[in-house]
């Protein structure tokens, strides 16, 4: 259905498109106008035109109801809610034009051309007017709406962005402009009595019985198009009062919130109903792939469909434990884990600095490794593998950033994270102090949640750091990335390194606690020997990084 609803949305978007453009002549002359009138009737009027047009219309218009009675959730994004509210205006606004142009003709023969039509907006019928100019502005956004929807995954598609957008907006521009230089040519030769009189005969624009009938016929197909929302909205009504009497189930996360939903409800439609955070940017049309979850139940799932089916082969992954969740529509209670974190792009992707110039700052470093990485990657298949390291690093970056820190670099499944861009040294290193016990909470909510995949739970080791150090943007070209470089992030490297030998959680150095303010007399003291120093460190160890000071 979604492949038929593209292809007859495509049709219609390429008859405004072209509708537009022969708008855009009249920015020439009225007779222009017309000239293009000749062609476009030429194409839509012959019997496979408007064979191939009003089957789409029609289609498509169903189509559209159909899947607005659908959709299970009614919480829709900024795009997908103007997609919506733009379609539903079109039907309203095309009644009058479709009724005294197309049906006029096959009715009784009216053959009216851009002077009749522009008599009738300008200076008739004004209200029609500032409808038809709603109509063109309103089709041709829904249709931009929609192809953005379709294009925008596409692996080309980011080159030729601009340039698309530019002519979705001048088009309608110039289509606008030569409608209004149209209107005034108009005016003027309405003037002339016998202009006026040849243009506006009734064998041209119909008879007032003939007007009659048509003004009708559009009132009719009004409360037809009404009608139909109100029985879609109404099924929608009585689908859900009957679902909520039959049953519904539970979808349990990772920070174990429970959604009850409806029978028929996707995963995804759960979680927007319950304003869970849920990655997905192709509004539920199983293309993006972010909204995908790995299923931890021990329960049997519906198979799936042809679409999803082929993204899951893509992924390589198995469609019993891997699914999209704007697919899998379950009848059993079960337990999900999204795959794609819900604030990728803010919490990952940091963006670029103003600063651009390198400087000299003072900051605290955190670096975070995951123990037996390697044990770990040969014990499970390669997508498990990325799988359970993606959690981790989910996990310390969630606590990094509660803290008030930013993830700066990912090495593998390691973390650097940088305390103290825009604060003081005190705080600082109390944030990054902060941080330890967190990292530690998540990593215990996390093993507890992959207690039946893991043999062993992830262990980890922390290595913390402060003091000056240059930041800035290095790179090559468009690869540029803001990042640290100085001697204590070499430490905060060595003391995370270190924690492997004294088999702890956490080594910090003393300076931190220091500039922090916080007291460390119960935690063991340690002078260490680092690779590349000829002065020890003067550290504090954590077996347990939940054994960190109040701060």
């Amino acid at each position: 259905m979604r492949s038929v609803r593209l292809t007859t949305g495509l049709v219609l978007f390429t008859y405004v498109g072209a509708h537009l453009l022969n708008h855009s002549l009249g920015n020439i002359s009225l007779a222009w106008l017309e000239r293009g009138l000749l062609v476009q009737k030429f194409i839509w009027q012959g019997w496979l035109g408007t064979g191939v047009l009003y089957s789409a219309l029609v289609t498509h218009f169903f189509l559209g109801l159909w899947a607005l009675y659908e959709r299970r959730s009614v919480h829709w994004n900024r795009g997908e809610a103007a997609q919506l509210v733009l379609g539903l205006c079109i039907p309203p606004l095309l009644a009058n034009h479709l009724a005294n142009t197309r049906v006029a003709f096959a009715a009784f023969g009216l053959n009216k051309g851009y002077a009749q039509l522009l008599y009738s907006f300008w200076i008739a019928s004004p209200f029609f007017g500032r409808a038809q100019l709603m109509l063109l502005v309103v089709a041709w956004s829904h249709g931009c709406c929609g192809v953005w929807f379709w294009l925008r995954l596409k692996p080309w598609f980011g080159a030729w962005r601009s340039v698309l957008l530019s002519v979705a907006v001048l088009l309608p521009v110039l289509a606008l402009l030569g409608y209004l230089q149209g209107g005034r040519e108009v005016i003027a030769l309405a003037q002339d009595p016998v202009w006026r009189a040849a243009a506006t005969r009734p064998t041209v624009v119909g008879t007032g019985l003939q007007n009659l009938w048509l003004a009708d016929l559009r009132n009719d197909f009004l409360l037809f198009d009404g009608g139909a929302l109100l029985l879609v909205l109404g099924a929608r009504l009585l689908r859900t009062v009957r679902e909520r009497r039959h049953g519904r189930l539970c979808i349990l996360y990772p920070d174990g919130r429970k959604v009850f939903a409806p029978l028929g409800f996707s995963v995804l439609e759960a979680s927007r109903m319950a304003g869970v955070p849920h990655a997905s940017t192709c509004g539920g049309r199983a293309r993006c792939t972010l909204c995908r979850v790995r299923v931890l139940s021990d329960v049997p799932l519906p198979r799936p469909a042809e679409a999803e089916r082929r993204v899951l082969e893509r992924l390589g992954a198995d469609s019993q434990t891997v699914r999209l969740a704007c697919q899998l529509r379950p009848i059993h209670d079960l337990s999900v884990w999204p795959l794609v974190p819900p604030a990728a792009f803010t919490a990952f992707l940091q963006p670029r600095q103003r600063d651009v110039m390198p400087q000299e700052r003072f900051a605290a470093f955190m670096f975070v490794d995951m123990r037996g990485s390697t044990q770990l990657a040969a014990a499970q298949l390669p997508f498990d593998s990325i799988f359970v390291v993606s959690r981790f690093l989910s996990a310390v970056c969630a606590a990094v950033v509660e803290a008030g820190g930013m993830p700066n670099q990912f090495i593998g499944d390691a973390v650097l994270a940088i305390f103290g861009l825009h604060s003081e040294p005190a705080i600082a290193c109390r944030q990054a102090l902060c941080a330890v016990p967190l990292v530690a909470a998540n990593i215990d909510q996390l093993n507890a949640a992959l207690e039946q995949q893991l043999k062993t739970p992830i262990r980890f080791g922390i290595g913390l750091h402060c003091g000056r150090a240059v930041m800035g943007e290095i790179g090559f070209r468009e690869h540029v990335t803001f990042t640290a470089i100085g001697d204590p992030l070499n430490v905060a490297s060595r003391l995370e390194e270190l924690t492997k030998e004294m088999a702890c959680d956490a080594i910090v150095s003393e300076q931190v606690f220091q500039h922090a303010g916080v007291s460390a007399a119960d935690l063991p003291q340690l002078d260490a020997h680092l690779k590349g120093r000829h002065d020890p460190v003067h550290v504090r160890v954590l077996s347990k990084a939940s054994q960190m000071p109040q701060t």
